[in-house]
């Protein structure tokens, strides 16, 4: 089956349970890819007309806040013992240093650090479980979530589809350049592999010269 039959053939509610999935995931602490899927989605709706960007940006707007309001609640709960854990877990991503970066940006910066957070890997996946584990008042939490969530995924939902819209339409007008410049590009790296090929060659032949000693003339 051909890549675009494929993606033709994906049903448009398995990509939004994906995305919102994924993104709900990462935000209550687990370390997955949430951006990256969620782009991936995007692109996904800018070229197969069967999934709606708005119920994609919908979706990535509640797993976002969702997922955030639960990781708040464990946090609340698990406590300082929750993050030794994680760390015992997920070192790369709940080790000390991690943990140390995002309690100084929780200290200086309070809800700002719940928003911002949202739009850095590190903290998007801190942001729930720390400021709970903080006991940041709920209110305050829920309106810098909110916030973040809406501005993060919506707005990534919108830049990326209308990039993405504006590629796929001169990509059509234009196709022949494309190709035209992917021949060139091809035959111009072929030329300079071999140049540089050649001078490595060149250059392998003449150490070995250069390394042998001098005859010494004998002595009369």
């Amino acid at each position: 089956m051909h890549i675009q039959e494929w993606l033709e053939s994906v049903p448009a509610v398995a990509v939004y349970l994906l995305v919102g999935g994924v993104i709900g995931l990462e935000s209550l602490g687990i370390p997955l890819p949430g951006e990256i899927v969620l782009v991936s989605a995007t692109l996904m709706a800018a070229t197969q007309d069967h999934i709606n960007p708005y119920i994609l940006g919908a979706c990535a707007v509640a797993g976002a806040i969702i997922g955030d309001s639960i990781g708040y609640l464990i946090g609340r709960k698990g406590g300082k013992p929750l993050l030794d854990w994680l760390g015992r877990k997920f070192p790369k991503h709940f080790g000390p240093h991690h943990v140390a970066t995002a309690e100084r940006s929780f200290q200086k910066w309070g809800m700002w650090a719940v928003f911002v957070g949202r739009f850095i890997a590190l903290l998007r996946i801190f942001a729930g479980p720390l400021a709970g584990v903080l006991h940041m008042p709920y209110w305050k939490f829920l309106i810098a979530n909110v916030l973040g969530g809406i501005v993060w995924a919506g707005g990534t939902v919108a830049l990326i589809y209308t990039v993405g819209k504006a590629a796929e339409e001169w990509i059509g007008k234009f196709s022949w350049v494309g190709l035209l410049a992917a021949v060139l590009f091809g035959v111009g790296s072929f030329v300079v592999m071999r140049i540089k090929a050649k001078k490595a060659k060149a250059e392998s032949e003449a150490a070995p010269a250069a390394e042998q000693p001098e005859a010494v003339p004998a002595g009369d």
